[in-house]
């Protein structure tokens, strides 16, 4: 079992997502010693945001290309191919203002690549990544999991692993980090709660 842990948030140690994300990533090594783990930090290791060079790197044969262009696609490369290696993948998804970490949309917009991660056919697109499982880790300030407020964060998360043909998704959320330390304090033991019952099994 390959696993991909993915942190996103911009607050280091401070970071609520990257606390429990590593939790879950502990609590799945105990449960199976076998698991061999990936991490990548989009944070401090920030991926460029998908744009015309990356295009035209992808565009260009590869013994045409200049330095720039090398490394653009060397970059979708490595990344696309790290993501394609995993069983399974652990995400932490902090919310920032109703949507996800900028730094997270750059990683998604390199692993949804047609003909590798999903094909379009005659009948509409068809996802190629069926066999992973996917645990987002997702947090907020406020509440905003079922929420016309969510629409941009859990929701889309939800509608592109879809469209990449994962369906067996977990949420381990804690959400109203930001509504005193009683709401808090639930959100955080809820969380870890949901951690140590196992959300592993289906993997």
């Amino acid at each position: 079992m390959k696993v991909l842990h993915i942190d996103s948030s911009i607050l280091g140690d401070n970071s609520v997502s990257r606390q429990l994300s590593g939790e879950v990533v502990k609590a799945w090594q105990a449960a199976d010693p076998s698991v061999e783990v990936s991490y990548r930090d989009l944070a401090s290791e920030s991926i460029e945001h998908f744009s015309a060079a990356t295009l035209v790197a992808a565009g260009t044969p590869a013994e045409l290309r200049d330095a720039a262009q090398k490394l653009e696609a060397q970059l979708s490369a490595d990344t696309l191919a790290q993501f394609l290696a995993a069983d399974a993948v652990v995400i932490g998804a902090p919310m920032y203002n109703f949507t996800i970490p900028t730094q997270l949309k750059a990683w998604i917009d390199r692993i949804a690549v047609a003909g590798q991660t999903f094909r379009y056919t005659e009948t509409g697109p068809v996802g190629l990544c069926g066999g992973k499982k996917v645990i987002v880790v997702s947090t907020s300030g406020g509440i905003h999991a079922g929420q016309a407020t969510g629409v941009a964060h859990e929701a889309y998360l939800k509608v592109l692993l879809g469209f990449l043909g994962i369906t067996d998704i977990e949420f381990v959320r804690a959400e109203g980090l930001s509504r005193g330390d009683e709401i808090r304090g639930k959100a955080l033991n809820e969380a870890n709660e949901h951690i140590r019952q196992g959300l592993f099994s289906a993997a």
